[in-house]
């Protein structure tokens, strides 16, 4: 069905642009067998506008609807994306021209690789890993676009008694080891993600260590996405040390340390970045 969005948008220069009312589109990642992430892309048909390279599944938005709700739409039309199945982490105006007229990009996950049909727009619907997507012959404006949306990976560790006294009067304190079981049950439950950084760009976040000392040593947790790291003494100066240990790494990514001590964030390297708890407890 067309909506009222279908057809050109002409700039006070001439330039057209396909969408009345912008266009967005959908970057959809998920984590592979080996939890690296892919990204899904459409190999556009040969009759479409560059025809033949790879995008992301889009196209216009209707006047009625938010950049996400097109996003969303158009992946479900031209890959069968439910919208059940992703979740949505990051919005951003990717493209744009002097008339007023902007291409959305709408980031979201996924669990999991989904299955996907095509329609007449594409020959091929792909799941790419994310280091290869730089080498396919992509459509000009996602490759413009596609630096400051691909992800770096991260190693996240977890100033983890930092972050459970941030959730406020919960009684925590009463059962340590009960109450931090439970906080990383619930973060390996939204694990892996796509995460947006202080810089502006993108990382990709497959697991968390968790840091714990003291009676917090006693939490039972056994899943994959949450390693953990037992301190015999202070918290603080394992995460100092895990820290320091990755930014003397041959290909250290980047480490982001989850924490709203100042005295620790001042020992950590220069290299690191310090995210406050309510970044990751907002994940919940």
């Amino acid at each position: 069905m067309r909506g009222d969005g279908d057809g050109w948008a002409v700039g006070p220069d001439g330039d057209k642009r396909w969408g009345r009312h912008g266009a967005a589109g959908l970057l959809l990642r998920a984590p592979l067998p080996d939890g690296t992430p892919a990204v899904l892309l459409q190999h556009r048909a040969a009759w479409s506008h560059q025809g033949g390279t790879w995008a992301l599944p889009g196209g216009a938005r209707d006047s009625h609807e938010s950049t996400v709700d097109a996003a969303v739409r158009e992946a479900h039309e031209e890959a069968g994306i439910e919208v059940t199945a992703l979740a949505v982490r990051a919005v951003r105006v990717t493209s744009g021209s002097e008339g007023g007229w902007t291409y959305t990009t709408v980031v979201a996950d996924a669990a999991a690789p989904l299955d996907t049909t095509l329609n007449g727009e594409s020959t091929e619907l792909r799941w790419v890993p994310e280091e290869q997507v730089g080498e396919m012959p992509l459509h000009a404006g996602f490759a413009e676009a596609w630096p400051a949306l691909r992800t770096r990976p991260v190693r996240m560790l977890l100033d983890t008694a930092n972050v459970l006294g941030s959730t406020g009067p919960t009684g925590w304190w009463r059962d340590r080891p009960g109450a931090t079981s439970a906080l990383l049950a619930n973060l390996a439950a939204v694990l892996p993600r796509t995460v947006e950084l202080p810089d502006g760009l993108f990382g990709w976040v497959p697991q968390v260590e968790a840091v714990l000392e003291g009676a917090a040593r006693g939490a039972a947790t056994d899943d994959a996405r949450i390693p953990v790291h037992t301190a015999e003494g202070s918290g603080d100066d394992e995460l100092a040390r895990l820290a320091a240990c990755t930014a003397t790494a041959v290909d250290p990514g980047v480490t982001v340390v989850v924490t709203a001590d100042r005295g620790l964030r001042e020992r950590l390297p220069e290299s690191a970045v310090a995210l406050p708890p309510s970044a990751v407890l907002a994940w919940l």
